[in-house]
């Protein structure tokens, strides 16, 4: 489609859009007539302009215009005519539109899968079809309509409207045509709601009459608030109308009226829509042969009806015009709802179309879409009502009849059934109980003691349930009158004849009877009385309502039915018998709602509302169960359902299946059908292969019908196959209960189905879509039964996952194809999903029973060793336990052997003292060592059995109590394998050289070459010290040499522990013999070691062969650290050293770009060597930081550094372990003790240096871009960015501003950069500009050259290999060249680029030479930081000019060479030769192999020091390599990322990594550094970025700009808007940065670190906290209009509107539309702000601000840090002001902790905003100052959000002298 766009004062845009059609379609377009799509796009609607310019024709242009259409209409008929070979007839209308008009038809010629039929109803002809103005083409296919719309049908659009910004309003005008049924309505009203970025509403009515609406209990109205951005567009079109929605991620048109007119009459409607795929799921009730809809041409009537589920199309006992629709094997979904309750049939046809005709009401439309179908019925269920959580006993096996005849068979039938012990829990009695089948009643003759028939079966741990039906006798009862009838009467509760006044009379089961109107409030008040009456006569436990469409056996009532436009209405759906009223009542009789024409179908949804109420009377706060056979929509929130008066017979078991997948659909979880058959005589292999299958219904009840055989269990004879076969598998479910229950509470929360198709878990294999013959529970049972007679073998298919076979607990060999299954006469196949922890508990007889039995688990673990799980658990009968949290719910998952058993919810304590007793754990394939449960801090071994053929391990014993946290660990054998040849191409020669073990593994990854157990070396003479150990260790004699070249072992080490204090401890492997290289980086080590056993946090023991050093943590007896492992080797140029992990819960070590937070301890390698090398996976880049944090099971936690700067990499591997490989140097651990993360990082910190505090302007957002052409460029952004007013504070110049890219001098292009930088300072701005190492030496005279070389600050060659310069190559151009960027990469270097030299920064002669460079340059221009690039160092030559490394070639090409990026071509790979000589600063000369990791190291404290020196102010430095400590003078940005969408959830891993490693101030480059930005990912990342510590939008050269003015207006806003929130919360921010700075604490800040004891946090990565208050949640992938996010177990704000979230400790939907980030505060915090303004000089100038978000308690704390933003060192010269802010009992207190505040920067107190104040109206607000006085502030309080807000401005009350707010209610 051409768009071309005008801007204008009504509208930022208006598209006309002009759609192109391929020549078929222009020719039915034409056909048509004009499709006026006049649209514009806002909010993802696609609206017509109806704003159009209208002028006034005059007499003799009118009569020229109608005789021009006059003209035109004929030739366009005989252009049809001709083109069509169709008659275009005169046609004269008749009834209500179009009458006596002429209609020329236009026929399209359309695909016969297109045609819509005209002529639905019977009699059509071509004579009959052309009277209605429709097409008349006979077929030899009667499916096909041969009568079908013409497109002169349908209605116009003549006028638009847009009430807000989330609807849409049209009114319609019919088109002339002839009519169809007479009554069209001429004038329509359209609306479309735009309800939830899911949800679509629809509705089409008649703006002139009110027309009957459902009125639905559930379903809400208008939504008060615009939803933001949507998954779905609608484009609505004018001539003729229609609607077309599409899905807006990529634009698919799921839904469109445009094949088919619409059609309104008074009672005759009908719609039609393309759908995108014949992927048809739903619509009811009915019985549906197979779960996926024939597209062929099926008619489905829907209207209730008393009908027998014989296979037929025919309507049954429920009406659900609902349908699902999967669009393709991405998952993406859609459902359609129409919220109507009249009589219709929908047609489905190949197209693939849907038709729908309805005879009544109005078409209200909802469009749900989902990613998946499941998510389509969590839409539904949202919008119509979640299911109701059933009692626990309700899921027991259950047994009736309709004909036991007399209470005593009752009890035989029980009693038989208890004998053979069976589980069973229910017994029902049937209308057979009841005295003349009369409600309210029994039969005091057969059933003299049903009082006390509960009695009688609770003794027992049983449940009793009877039924009602709503029809009312009018006859006596035997020994009296019928009071019910009489009380039911007197309040006027029946359904009235169509005079609203005599009772309705008709026919049911006690004869001649009334109805009871359920609409009518004084018929539920009668219905509630009777009930209550009666169950003070007659105990149960639970109600069942029958007979409910409504029956009646009389058509209509005993009078018959008037002849009249209900009753007889023009046209009648294909409904059973075809007649309205057959078997129910006629449809003019009066209701409360309305007529019953219109709510016939609501008459179940009415009496399941009013048996509620009925209920809630009766059991008060007992849950209990409701079972009702008639339903609509939204019942599932009160009632289960069954399906039906089914026959005993093959089909009908297999019919089933479809049924209860319909019905999950629905929202009725609870459901099956009546087992062995409800009619006829079952057959003994029939009933048995029914039980079977019948045990895994949801609602699992063996009911028949009178006449015929008994067909309980037990009545087939103690020892048949069927009582065995049934015993066993009704354990089987009795055994998953707990599992089961589960899938109730996640249906009631989160709309989950608990019976699903296979298709919803594997919806991207096709061979899914149409499996109707097996089924799951939840996500990780699948059950295939046997459906057919004489059957044992049967084609069966395995989904593409791991699947075990529950009862042999063996793995499936086979996956995604069909097998033919064996499942002899007493089995059923049933297999559990690989991935799955299913809860369990011992089976009983009753639920009574089994929830006092021990629980258990079955972890069946997926290809990858993982399973997860939940379990919800409550009292099993208690109303409302997730409304009122008294629950609890565990969460479960398995990796590599560790099984955590977490409570997410601990609101419930079971009485019964429950335990978990045994774990069966499948798919383990090795046997364990040993197995271990760690319980609070106490770790205790397991007795466990394993069985090798089955690879199961049983874990049996184990006592512990529900509701505690367990983690359960098992060691596999071969994971305690250690790899002895890392190096690739393993072989066995290979293996037995180096003297270790072959033998190939079966389990993936793990090493077939490992180390034998002696493999190390063994310690003497340790002796401890009360400050630590000291002792040597000797290599085991017996070991050959690790066999690596160049690299001779040492056999004798020197091993050192000390105890530095009480949390921190270190130790050193080295030579004693030959000093070997140690890394210079000086530690705050504390000067006396802690010599008190008892203040330390470890214990430490030493192993002596293989040697070992074992530290425990004291507290919990947790060993975290157990280097005793096989495989200790030190040579001289290769160290490896393992230790096991106590978890597999590991974070750190750097910089790599990890795919997750936690490292995945399936046997990875990460390498760390500094290299010019942007993200990428596995691939070594800028830092190195050997750190890492390991979390215990126990939820401590420990950091362990080794400080060794060579060469290295990491393997993780599930044992779980680790294994460090290094290149040289000695072994220096440092361990910090924690005990939580936080205390970690404050640990390490104090360790290697706090990091640096930046200057407040630093904060602000920040551009770049390598590719500026001039200094024009970036004054141009400038302008752009103020005009925008985008918050704005640093501006950069890259690589360009440079002279030939050389360090210190300006390019003629950026002569007047600094004037700008000047002006742009004087307005408040920032500069900082990029120096990069390296030096060019080829110039005549480069003075940072000549000086450098004088000073001889430059890297050499050593001097027995020359002495000379190293020489490189990087940026710097040869003088008087021009650079052809055109040729590759390598032929520039080599043409172009000049030699260069890199200083060696560990010099202090070099620190003096670069400040003294840096002072000349800020002479000549002006800047605020410095960023230091390119410095790892990196070289565009390999080792250096011409490749030629001098010296002993191992260095570059050492005997093992990590799994580096390029490890083929060496250390020296863009970098230097690694015999380089470098000199510390107290002139010891090192090799360049050794420091290779330190240099940018080095580098960034001497420009932190010149920085300082030269600008005199704090500033900053950005570095991009690193190392532990460079956090101390630096930031860090994470280097040159790609504008992809995965960048933006690595990069928080990156931030939250960096915040580990000390390193506070740390971002990624906004929108990308390579590539072309794409603007949604731009924009979402604006949003993420606006929430790095470090905010900058940088990117390349050649890549378009995508700074924020760079896109449009749309994004500029939402980029200001969300900068805004940044500035605002600067203080917060800034405050943070201090604490880091003196405390060591995290900036960025991982959820776990806040919620330790919370293991769902140990996980995440896509969620991230500033400090401890705000919750960051961003939208990180294409076209997400929401967000799931995790809310910890803690008060959480709204941060936009201030609102408290009810959701606390579990995943939340979050809405996030493209300009909306969420923000979440968290309660019991007070977070300083400021009003944000265009850069910080402004904003600090504002009065301070506070969100004071109260606790649970009511209270809350924080602090403010504040200084001139900019002094070096205000922090040791206190000049700086602290304060604390805590908040009780309505007040708020600030305490000056200490103000060193120099002059003029004193803090005015502003705005107070205080959260979660309450609901109680608080009336005066009053500050104290520091003095005493108080002041009342004016207020305002939102008793709504709960939001209180003073504002003392005005009062002049200065922050840093304290003060009292505080606020009052009259209570």
């Amino acid at each position: 489609m051409l768009r071309k766009q005008f801007n204008g004062p009504d509208m930022k845009t208006v598209q006309h859009t002009i759609t192109v059609y391929p020549r078929r379609e222009q020719h039915v377009q034409a056909q048509r007539g004009c499709d006026r799509r006049h649209t514009f796009t806002l909010n993802g609607i696609k609206q017509g302009n109806a704003k159009m310019v209208r002028r006034k024709f005059s007499g003799l242009e009118i009569s020229l215009i109608v005789m021009f259409l006059l003209v035109t209409t004929v030739a366009v008929a005989l252009i049809v005519l001709m083109a069509t070979g169709e008659p275009a007839v005169i046609a004269e209308g008749g009834g209500g539109g179009g009458g006596g008009e002429t209609v020329v038809p236009v026929c399209p010629n359309i695909p016969q899968g297109e045609r819509v039929d005209c002529f639905p109803d019977a009699g059509a002809s071509m004579s009959e079809c052309q009277k209605r103005g429709c097409c008349w083409g006979p077929l030899d296919d009667r499916n096909v309509p041969w009568c079908f719309f013409s497109t002169n049908h349908g209605y116009t659009v003549v006028s638009e409207e847009k009430p807000n910004s989330h609807s849409l309003s049209a009114r319609l005008k019919r088109q002339p045509a002839p009519t169809l049924f007479g009554s069209d309505i001429e004038e329509l009203s359209f609306l479309a709601e735009m309800q939830t970025a899911n949800r679509l509403r629809f509705k089409i009515s008649d703006p002139l009459n009110k027309r009957f609406e459902v009125p639905h209990q559930h379903v809400k109205e208008l939504v008060p608030q615009a939803p933001g951005s949507l998954n779905y567009e609608i484009e609505l079109s004018h001539e003729p109308f229609s609607l077309t929605v599409r899905r807006t991620a990529n634009k698919k048109v799921l839904f469109t009226t445009a094949m088919g007119p619409l059609v309104f009459a008074d009672q005759y409607l009908q719609l039609s829509a393309k759908l995108p795929s014949h992927n048809i799921y739903g619509l009811g009730e009915h019985v549906h042969q197979n779960y996926r809809h024939d597209t062929n041409w099926k008619t489905w009537p829907i209207f209730t009806r008393d009908g027998f589920p014989n296979g037929g199309t025919h309507n049954l006992y429920g009406h659900y015009p609902f349908f699902l629709c999967l669009e393709d094997d991405t998952g993406k979904s859609f459902g359609v709802f129409l919220m109507n309750s009249n009589a219709m049939e929908v047609t489905l046809q190949p197209a693939p179309a849907v038709t729908y005709r309805t005879i009544g009401g109005v078409l209200d439309f909802y469009i749900l879409l989902g990613d998946t179908p499941e998510q389509v019925v969590q839409e539904f269920v949202e919008l119509i009502g979640r299911p109701v959580i059933p009692p626990y006993w309700s899921l027991g096996f259950q047994l009736s009849r309709w004909g036991y005849g007399s209470l005593d068979e009752v009890k035989k039938t029980v009693e038989r059934n208890r004998a053979i012990g069976i589980p069973y829990d229910i017994q029902y009695t049937d209308i057979d109980y009841m005295e003349n089948k009369k409600d309210f009643t029994f039969d005091r003759g057969n059933f003299t003691d049903l009082p006390k028939f509960a009695d009688y079966l609770h003794e027992k741990g049983q449940k009793y349930i009877l039924i009602l039906d709503p029809a009312i006798a009018t006859s006596r009862l035997i020994n009296g009158p019928y009071e019910s009838y009489d009380r039911g009467t007197e309040k006027g509760a029946w359904v009235m004849e169509s005079d609203g006044k005599t009772p309705i009379v008709g026919e049911v089961w006690p004869g001649e009877a009334v109805f009871p109107d359920y609409t009518n409030d004084n018929c539920n008040a009668w219905w509630a009385d009777e009930y209550l009456r009666f169950s003070k006569e007659i105990k149960h436990d639970a109600l069942w309502i029958d007979m409910n469409e409504v029956s009646n056996f009389k058509k209509g009532s005993n009078k018959g039915c008037a002849d009249n436009k209900l009753n007889y209405p023009p046209f009648t759906p294909n409904i059973l018998d075809g007649v309205m009223y057959s078997k129910t009542l006629c449809m003019d009789s009066k209701q409360t709602w309305g007529s019953h024409y219109d709510v016939h179908s609501l008459y179940g949804y009415s009496m399941v509302l009013a048996t509620e109420t009925a209920l809630k009377n009766v059991f008060g706060n007992n849950r209990t169960l409701m079972l009702t056979r008639s339903s609509f929509p939204g019942i599932g929130k009160y009632s289960g359902h069954w399906l039906g008066d089914n026959a005993a017979n093959w089909n009908d078991i297999k019919w089933a299946i479809p049924g209860m997948l319909d019905f999950s659909l629905f929202g009725v979880p609870y459901i099956g059908a009546d087992i062995c058959g409800f009619f006829d005589d079952t057959t003994e292999e029939l009933c048995r292969r029914w039980m079977q299958v019948g045990a895994f219904y949801p609602f699992s009840r063996n009911h028949n019908a009178e006449l015929y055989k008994p067909q309980d269990p037990a009545w087939f004879g103690e020892n048949s196959l069927l009582v065995n076969s049934s015993r066993h598998y009704l354990n089987i479910r009795y055994t998953l209960l707990p599992y089961l229950y589960t899938l109730f509470y996640k249906a009631h929360t989160t709309g989950d189905t608990v019976v699903r198709p296979v298709m919803h878990e594997f919806y991207s294999d096709e061979r899914t879509w149409t499996i109707d013959r097996q089924f799951l529970w939840g996500k990780s049972l699948l059950i295939t039964p046997v459906l057919d007679p004489g059957v044992d073998r049967i084609r069966a298919y395995i989904p593409d996952a791991v699947w075990y076979d529950y009862e042999t607990e063996k793995r499936m060999t086979v996956r995604k194809q069909e097998i033919e299954m064996y499942i002899p006469a007493d089995k059923l196949g049933l297999h559990i999903r690989g991935g799955a922890i299913l809860p369990t508990q011992d089976p009983a007889n009753t639920t009574v029973y089994s929830r006092r039995n021990p629980m258990g688990l079955i972890v069946a673990l997926d290809i990858n060793n993982n399973a997860e799980g939940e379990l919800f658990w409550d009292d099993g009968d208690s109303r409302d336990t997730v409304a009122t949290k008294t629950y609890m719910h565990y969460q479960f998952s398995a990796s590599n052997g560790i099984l955590t058993m977490q409570v997410a919810h601990p609101g419930y304590v079971d009485p019964n003292n429950l335990q978990f007793e045994h774990i069966t754990v499948l798919g383990v394939l090795t046997a364990p060592l040993s197995v271990s449960v760690t319980v609070g801090d106490a770790v205790t071994p397991v007795i466990f059995s394993y069985v090798a053929e089955k690879q199961v391990l049983y874990l049996t014993g184990l006592n512990l109590k529900l509701g505690g946290n367990y983690t359960v660990s098992w060691n596999q054998p071969e994971y305690q394998r250690f790899d002895c040849y890392p190096e690739p191409n393993a072989d066995e020669a290979k293996c037995l050289a180096r003297g270790c073990l072959w033998k190939p593994s079966t389990i993936d990854r793990v090493p077939s070459c490992y180390f034998p157990e002696d493999y190390g070396y063994t310690a003497t003479g340790m002796t401890e010290e009360p400050s630590g150990w000291s002792f040597e260790i000797t290599r085991n004699a017996n070991l050959r040499s690790s066999a690596r070249v160049d690299s001779p072992d040492v056999n004798t080490l020197k091993v050192e522990i000390k105890y530095h204090s009480a949390d921190l401890l270190q130790f050193r492997i080295f030579d004693p013999a030959n000093k070997r290289y140690e890394v210079p980086v000086p530690l705050n080590v504390p000067p006396t070691p802690e010599t008190d056993e008892t203040k330390r946090q470890y214990k430490v023991q030493v192993q002596a062969n293989p040697f070992g050093i074992q530290v425990y943590r004291k507290s919990t007896g947790t060993l975290i650290w157990d280097s005793a492992l096989p495989g200790f080797t030190f040579s001289d140029m290769f160290i490896q050293v393992s230790t096991r992990l106590p978890s597999q819960y590991v974070y750190g070590f750097g910089e790599t770009e990890h795919p997750t937070y936690k490292h995945d301890l399936n046997y990875h390698t990460w390498g760390m060597f500094a290299k010019d090398q942007p993200p990428g996976y596995k691939m070594n880049s800028y830092g190195v930081h050997p750190f890492y944090m390991g979390l215990e099971t126990t939820a401590h936690a420990h950091g362990v550094l080794l400080l060794n700067s060579n060469a290295m990499d990491v393997t993780f591997q599930p044992t779980p372990a680790l294994t460090y490989r290094t290149l040289g140097g000695i072994l220096d651990f440092y361990m910090v003790m924690g005990p939580t993360p936080e205390l970690v990082v404050q640990e390490y910190t104090e360790l290697i240096g706090r990091p640096v505090l930046p200057a407040y302007w630093s904060l602000g957002f920040q551009l770049c871009r390598y590719g500026y052409a001039n200094d024009s460029e970036i004054a141009e952004l400038y302008h752009d960015m103020l005009a925008a007013r985008i918050p704005y504070d640093v501006q950069y110049a890259d690589i360009d501003y440079l002279e030939r890219q050389l360090d210190f001098v300006l390019d003629s292009q950026f002569q007047g950069l600094p004037a700008l930088v000047k002006s742009m300072r004087d307005e408040g701005m920032r500069f900082i500009f990029i120096l990069d190492p390296a030096i060019s030496g080829n110039e005549t005279y480069y003075p940072a050259f000549e000086s450098g070389k004088a000073q001889d600050v430059f890297i050499k060659w050593p001097q027995d290999l020359g002495n000379e310069i190293v020489w490189g190559k990087v940026w710097p151009d040869l003088p008087n060249v021009v650079v052809n960027e055109s040729l590759d990469w390598d032929t520039q270097v080599q043409i172009y680029r000049a030699y260069t030299a890199f200083p060696d920064f560990f010099m202090n002669k070099t620190a003096t030479w670069w400040l003294r460079e840096i002072e000349a340059m800020y002479k000549n221009i002006t800047f605020d930081g410095l960023w230091i690039d390119m410095n790892e160092p990196s070289s565009f030559v390999h080792g250096t000019v011409g490749g030629n490394c001098l010296g002993a070639a191992q260095y570059d090409h050492p005997p093992y060479m990590p799994p580096l990026e390029s490890q083929e071509k060496g250390l020296n790979h863009k970098t230097l030769c690694m015999n380089s000589q470098q000199h510390l600063s107290d002139g010891t000369p090192v090799k360049h192999y050794d420091v290779h990791n330190l240099y940018g190291w080095s580098q960034t404290k001497p420009t932190y020091d010149a920085l300082l020196s030269v600008t005199g102010k704090r500033g900053i430095v950005v570095t991009r390599s690193s190392y532990p400590s460079s956090g101390k003078w630096s930031g860090h940005w994470l280097g040159d990322n790609v504008s992809k969408w995965d960048q933006l959830y690595k990069s928080i891993i990156g931030m939250m990594e960096f915040s580990l490693f000390g390193i506070s101030y740390t971002g990624a480059d906004i929108c990308g550094f390579f590539e072309t930005a794409e603007r949604e990912m731009c924009l979402r990342w604006m949003h993420l970025g606006a929430f790095y510590p470090y905010s900058r939008n940088h990117n390349g050269k050649f890549s378009p700009r995508q700074d924020p003015v760079a896109w449009d207006a749309q994004f500029a806003e939402a980029s200001r808007k969300v900068l805004n929130i940044r500035y605002t919360l600067l203080p917060y921010l800034y405050t943070l940065m201090f604490d880091s700075h003196t405390r060591g604490s995290t900036v960025v800040r991982p959820l776990l670190h806040e919620f330790t004891s919370d293991r769902k946090t140990w996980d995440i990565y896509t969620q991230f906290l500033w400090g401890p208050a705000l919750l960051i949640t961003p939208a990180l992938a294409p076209g997400v209009r929401e967000v799931v996010g995790y809310l910890p177990d803690d008060r959480w704000y709204n941060f936009h509107n201030a609102t408290a979230i009810k959701e606390r400790g579990q995943m939340v939907t979050m809405p996030t539309p493209l300009d909306h980030i969420n923000l979440h505060v968290r309660g019991g915090h007070v977070l300083p702000w400021q009003k944000p303004e265009n850069n910080t000089r402004n904003s600090r100038r504002n009065p301070l601000g506070l969100i004071v978000a109260l606790s649970d308690s009511q209270t809350a704390e924080g602090s403010l840090f504040w200084d001139d933003g900019e002094g070096i060192d205000t922090v040791g010269k206190n000049e700086y002001l602290l304060t604390s802010f805590t908040v009780a009992s309505n007040n708020l207190t600030c305490k000056v902790v200490k103000n060193g505040l120099p002059a003029g920067e004193s803090l005015t107190l502003g705005v107070v905003r205080v959260w979660g104040a309450g609901n109680v109206p608080i009336t005066a607000v009053t500050l104290q100052d520091h003095v005493g006085v108080v002041k009342p502030l004016v207020h305002q309080h939102d008793l709504n959000t709960q939001e209180l807000t003073a504002d003392a401005t005005g009062t002049g009350v200065c922050v840093e002298q304290g003060f009292t707010l505080t606020w009052k209610t009259n209570i």
